[in-house]
């Protein structure tokens, strides 16, 4: 049974662990293409995490 990946922050663990995962990689192409972004959202809202996957597509992480 899948878990809620509550209080975790890197994209390394969701995807290698047993949680629930959005995928929301389709936005990193269109934030490639765009000019400057204001990521404003309540605490506790996955910035961090959006962050993380970021980096992982930017630094050609492809297990992921």
């Amino acid at each position: 049974m899948k878990h809620l990946p509550i209080g975790i922050q890197t994209f390394e663990k969701i995807r290698n662990g047993n949680y629930y995962y959005v995928d929301k990689t389709m936005f990193v192409k269109k934030l490639e293409e765009g000019g400057y972004y204001f990521l404003s959202r309540p605490r506790r809202f996955g910035k961090s995490l959006f962050l993380d996957t970021l980096k992982e597509a930017f630094s050609g992480n492809k297990e992921l």
